[in-house]
């Protein structure tokens, strides 16, 4: 017996023009809005002349372009206002998990730098020094680094200058890094879009990290995925590169991102 709620066809049509013209850089011509929502003009008149009505697009009477209206700005006010970063993230990485069947972990940026907010696992599960509270290096784990290729590089700067990073305190390997392999590490995340950790800071564990942007397209969490190194594919282009990816874009969906704004 199918579980799929019933709809209303008509409304789900007419939301095509909404998705189109929240999509747009700018106001459209009848035209134009109805194909790129594909179909016709006449067809499409009618849903504009009732979501007119209720607020949700207006008309430009000069050009006759048509934009999305005041209810539907208040609509996003609204939304953003009940956003909880945490609790959406929460839920992604909730079926992350079970996708993917290894820990994934959530961190926040803290007084102290990367922080771990909540922690969920899989049967396969590695067990590792970390839970929640736990404070992650800057530049000597995948959720660090994640962190210092899309946070301000101002704010980065200063963070390790002033000494904060503790959790890197004893890391010979992050504490000879120069300057230049911090950059080349920072821009290979930034194409990537993504970090990975191949058995370190941690013999035998892997993992990969990615970042959740906000409406702002500032980063507000990062996803981090551990397991095994026998177990966890690490291959940039491997199944769980791809999931950890796809749960980063979702989460950032929801809190209103949009890959035409440029992360920072």
């Amino acid at each position: 017996m199918s579980t799929e709620q019933r709809g209303i066809g008509s409304i789900e049509v007419g939301g095509q023009l909404l998705q189109v013209l929240t999509d747009a850089d700018g106001p459209m011509m009848l035209r134009d809005l109805a194909g790129s929502a594909g179909m016709s003009a006449a067809k499409a008149h009618p849903y504009l002349v009732s979501f007119m009505r209720l607020g949700l697009i207006e008309q430009d009477r000069a050009t006759g372009r048509y934009e999305l209206g005041p209810l539907a700005l208040q609509m996003g006010l609204a939304s953003m206002r009940r956003l909880n970063p945490v609790r959406i993230a929460t839920e992604a990485i909730g079926e992350l998990v079970l996708r993917i069947n290894t820990t994934v972990a959530l961190s926040v940026w803290g007084n102290h730098g990367p922080t771990v907010v909540r922690i969920e696992e899989g049967t396969g599960a590695v067990h590792v020094n970390m839970r929640v509270g736990s404070i992650m290096s800057l530049l000597g784990t995948a959720t660090g680094r994640v962190f210092a290729a899309f946070l301000p590089p101002k704010m980065i700067e200063t963070f390790i200058e002033s000494g904060l990073d503790r959790a890197s305190v004893g890391d010979e390997a992050v504490r000879q890094m120069t300057r230049k392999q911090i950059d080349e590490a920072v821009a290979e995340i930034r194409e990537k879009g993504m970090a990975r950790a191949v058995e370190r800071p941690i013999p035998g564990v892997n993992a990969f990290s990615a970042p959740i942007f906000d409406h702002n397209g500032s980063i507000a969490l990062v996803i981090t995925a551990i397991g095994p190194s026998h177990t966890f594919d690490a291959d940039w282009d491997g199944p769980i590169a791809e999931e950890v990816r796809k749960c980063a874009a979702t989460a950032s969906l929801r809190l209103g991102f949009s890959s035409k704004l440029k992360a920072a």
